[in-house]
């Protein structure tokens, strides 16, 4: 069964198209990422299927509610935003209580959560400090416990590491992990960490400019690039591109002053190409080989490395903005 169906979601501000026409659909029970750039249309979808937004055109169902029904879609979602919307002067517990009473718990049910969700986000002993005393961490564990309070059957969670420390996210990596097999919640994640997208998700789809460009699982997007990557430096980056022509050559992509080459075999083609470059007088400074990760996938759709992408879509929407007469610096 499908939690999620999207048919040519669109969104627009103005001449800018924030989400272009995409379609997907999200299996009951999956942990679902969207990976992509800042600006690329990943919170813009999410505020679309959460009802915060209204989409241009196009269709979609969550939970089987069409997105026109906003209070039974809400019903059954719950969203960690990625911007901190906690109350710092009230304590853990208060801000559980609030949102408790929103969503018109029974007073019963509206205790038995909250100390539920608290003990599964392993804050109970800090539910009575004020917020302003967490961590960033910790402040976010709460978010995704809040969003946990109505019992949800969809969670998305909008860049929910986004500015912490490498030791923090993977704690809330292993929360969200958790979340996902043991309460049996489809999660669609977005972010732009492409080890956080590759260690939690089933499946990913890689947003650009607003559209799905690519759409499969995290091996099997890695195994599109066919061989172990070689990351090459050298001032004549084109001269050595057109003297690569070997058969076990898969793809050459030029970036940031570096060439990724795509072969079989790394290990016995780095001795050939640093032979080939000799010969023709081309200096190679560095040589490193790996095998392929989500950056090099993205590489291979987009040319770029995500940062590049990032600052892109900043300027992109900046232009937008500025055209619309809404750009302040």
């Amino acid at each position: 069964m499908s939690a999620i169906e999207i048919k040519n979601l669109t969104k627009k501000f103005g001449d800018f198209t924030a989400v272009d026409s995409i379609n997907l659909t999200i299996k009951e029970g999956e942990l679902f990422g969207l990976l992509g750039p800042n600006g690329a249309g990943k919170t813009t979808t999410i505020s679309m299927l959460a009802t915060i937004m209204p989409s241009t055109s196009g269709e979609a169902t969550v939970n089987g509610f069409d997105l026109h029904q906003q209070s039974d879609v809400r019903r059954s979602i719950g969203i960690v935003f990625q911007d901190p919307s906690l109350d710092d002067e009230l304590t853990g517990r208060q801000n559980l209580e609030f949102h408790a009473r929103v969503y018109h718990l029974p007073h019963d049910l509206r205790k038995q959560r909250i100390e539920e969700v608290l003990t599964l986000v392993e804050l109970s002993d800090k539910a009575d400090m004020q917020v302003k005393t967490y961590s960033g961490g910790m402040k976010r564990r709460l978010e995704i416990a809040r969003g946990l309070l109505h019992h949800p059957k969809i969670l998305f969670l909008d860049e929910p590491t986004l500015g912490l420390d490498p030791q923090t996210r993977r704690n809330i990596w292993e929360h969200i992990e958790r979340l996902n097999k043991e309460e049996k919640i489809t999660i669609i994640l977005t972010t732009h960490y492409m080890e956080e997208a590759d260690y939690l998700c089933d499946r990913i789809g890689i947003i650009d400019h607003g559209k799905i460009i690519a759409l499969d699982t995290p091996e099997d997007l890695k195994n599109i690039m066919g061989g172990d990557i070689l990351t090459l430096e050298t001032h004549d980056t084109e001269k050595l591109k057109n003297i690569l022509d070997f058969p076990w050559v898969k793809e050459i992509k030029v970036f940031d002053g570096k060439m990724n080459v795509t072969a079989k075999n790394g290990e016995n083609a780095i001795p050939i190409i640093l032979g080939a470059a000799a010969k023709h007088k081309i200096h190679i400074t560095s040589v490193n080989m790996k095998r392929p990760t989500l950056e090099d996938v993205f590489i291979h759709y987009t040319g770029r490395t995500i940062r590049d992408e990032e600052a892109s879509d900043r300027d992109r929407m900046r232009m937008a903005m500025r055209a619309r007469g809404g750009w302040r610096r």
